[in-house]
C-alpha cells in the first residue's frame, strides 16, 4: 500500500472563501489578510487592496520538506476576476503551481478553473488536473419555493484541456507531488444521518429529465500528512457528510491521527437539523483543528465554536494564510 509521506511544514492560502474577516483575532498561526497583503506590495489598506469574498471556495496548498517545496491548488472558485485578483493581492504565484485537484463538479469550485490553468499554463507549460467522469454532470437546485434553477455548467475536459490541462479522468484515488498529497476515490456514505442534498438535481444531458441527485457521488477530499501533527483533510464542502469523510480517511491511513478538518461541512438549510449529531460524531476524532469555511453555516459554525472552543475552531475567511 502506498504511504502517504509526511510534511514538515504545510502553508494553506485562502484564495476564495464566503467570509471576509480582516478584524477578527487570530491564533499565532494565522496570518490574517491585512498583514498578507501589505506583504505582498500593498501601500495602503483600501478597497483596491484587499480580497473579495464570493461564494465558493479555493485553497493554495504549499507543502515543505527539507529543501523541497510542492505547490498544490485545490478547486478553484466560482469566477475568474475574482480568483486572478485575489491572488496578485495576497501575491500567491500561480505560474509554478504544479498540479491542481477539484473537489466535486459545482461552479463554485470550478467556475473560476480556466482562468486559473491560463495563469497556470504560461511559457509552454502545462499541469496535471485532477478530476473525475462524475464531475460533469449538468446539476440544478430546487428552491424553497418549488421553483428548478440549473447551476452554471463547469467546463469540460475537452475545454480544460484546450487550455492547457493534462486532465486526469478517473474515478479512483491518487497519490500526488511525490505522494506528498492524498486525491481520495468515492467517499463510502455509511452513517445514518448524513443523508446529502434533497434539494440537488442532476441529468446527463439537456435533453434527458432531471432527476434527484442528493449524494453527489463525484465529491472527493484531499489530505496530507503533516509531521508531528498528522492528517490534515480538506472536505470542499462534505456533501458526502463530513463525518463520512473522515471515517473514509481513517480508514485509509489508521495508523496516523487525524490532526483537523478544513473545508465547508455544508450543514445548512435543511442539514441544520444534523449539527447536533455532526459535533457528537466529531468528538470521536479528536481533532486538534477545525476550520469550518464556505458553505458551513453560521449556525453551525457557532455551534462548533460552544462545543470545541476557540483553540480548535478557527473559521476560515478569505485573505487568510493558515501555518501548520
Amino acid at each position: 500500500m502506498t504511504e502517504l509521506q509526511p510534511l514538515d511544514k504545510l502553508i494553506v492560502d485562502v484564495l476564495v472563501d464566503n467570509q471576509s474577516d480582516s478584524y477578527s483575532s487570530k491564533p499565532a498561526h494565522v496570518s490574517p489578510e491585512f498583514n498578507n497583503v501589505i506583504s505582498a506590495g500593498a501601500q495602503e489598506i483600501s478597497g483596491k487592496t484587499l480580497c473579495c469574498a464570493q461564494l465558493g471556495l479555493s485553497v493554495m496548498l504549499t507543502g515543505y520538506v527539507g529543501s523541497k517545496r510542492h505547490k498544490m491548488l485545490f478547486d478553484a472558485g466560482p469566477e475568474g476576476a475574482i480568483f486572478i485578483r485575489n491572488c496578485k493581492t495576497l501575491g500567491v504565484k500561480l505560474d509554478d503551481v504544479e498540479e491542481v485537484a477539484v473537489s466535486h463538479g459545482h461552479w463554485d469550485h470550478m467556475g473560476a478553473l480556466v482562468d486559473a490553468l491560463d495563469h497556470i499554463n504560461v511559457g509552454g507549460r502545462s499541469v496535471d488536473c485532477h478530476v473525475n467522469p462524475g464531475m460533469f454532470l449538468e446539476r440544478s437546485v430546487k428552491l424553497s419555493d418549488g421553483r428548478v434553477v440549473p447551476f452554471e455548467k463547469v467546463p469540460s475536459v475537452e475545454t480544460l484541456t484546450t487550455h492547457g490541462a493534462k486532465v486526469i479522468n478517473d474515478f479512483d484515488e491518487r497519490f500526488l507531488l511525490d505522494n506528498y498529497f492524498y486525491l481520495s476515490g468515492e467517499i463510502d456514505r455509511v452513517t445514518s444521518f448524513e443523508k446529502g442534498r434533497q434539494d440537488h438535481l442532476g441529468r446527463a444531458s439537456e435533453d434527458a429529465e432531471w432527476t434527484p441527485d442528493p449524494y453527489l457521488m463525484d465529491e472527493r477530499y484531499l489530505a496530507v500528512n503533516v509531521r508531528d501533527k498528522g492528517l490534515i483533510v480538506f472536505s470542499s464542502c462534505s456533501h458526502a457528510g463530513i463525518i463520512n469523510v473522515l471515517r473514509s480517511l481513517k480508514a485509509r491511513f489508521n495508523d496516523t491521527p487525524i490532526y483537523g478538518v478544513i473545508g465547508g461541512l455544508h450543514l445548512v438549510g435543511t442539514l441544520e437539523q444534523i449539527i447536533p449529531e455532526t459535533i457528537e460524531n466529531l468528538k470521536t476524532f479528536d481533532l486538534k483543528q477545525i476550520v469550518p469555511a464556505h458553505c458551513t453555516g453560521w449556525r453551525a459554525q457557532y455551534a462548533l465554536i460552544e462545543a470545541f472552543g476557540e483553540d480548535i475552531v478557527v473559521p476560515s475567511a478569505v485573505g487568510s494564510r493558515y501555518s501548520f
